[in-house]
């Protein structure tokens, strides 16, 4: 039987339409700020945790605004739309950068795989988009 890997990430978008974003410490890349969901969490609530544990900013879910499936490693990505509530910027452990991207920024700097999450949020869209990729590119719907 199939294994999968559940993990959460906050596209966190300020008043100015700005996004926060990590630079990760482990290969460089820019992210939105997320990880894998605990056994004992809800979803929103791993979206809080990573977001406020890679960045400093604390965070209210407003939205499910996306799934995504890694098709090489299993893992599927739930990304939530979120507002900043309190906090100051500051690096983790997981990140050597924190920054508040524009979404010119985003397409410029995160991978295709990545950017389509961040782009995806910034959207009016009321239903989740379930998007399929490589780890690196996206894949076309069957």
């Amino acid at each position: 039987m199939p294994l999968h890997s559940v993990s959460v990430a906050g596209v966190v978008v300020r008043d100015d339409g700005r996004v926060l974003a990590i630079r990760r410490a482990d290969n460089g890349t820019w992210e939105p700020p997320g990880g894998v969901l605990e056994l004992d969490e809800r979803p929103e609530d791993g979206a809080i945790r990573e977001v406020l544990e890679e960045t400093g900013i604390r965070v209210e879910v407003e939205r499910l605004t996306g799934v995504y499936k890694n098709m090489n490693l299993g893992v599927v990505a739930l990304v939530f739309r979120c507002r900043p509530v309190e906090g100051e910027e500051r690096t983790s452990a997981e990140s050597t950068a924190v920054e508040w991207l524009t979404p010119e920024e985003v397409e410029k700097w995160m991978a295709e795989v990545y950017a389509v999450r961040v782009l995806d949020a910034l959207g009016p869209e009321a239903t989740p988009h379930v998007r399929a990729h490589d780890g690196r590119h996206l894949l076309e719907a069957a």
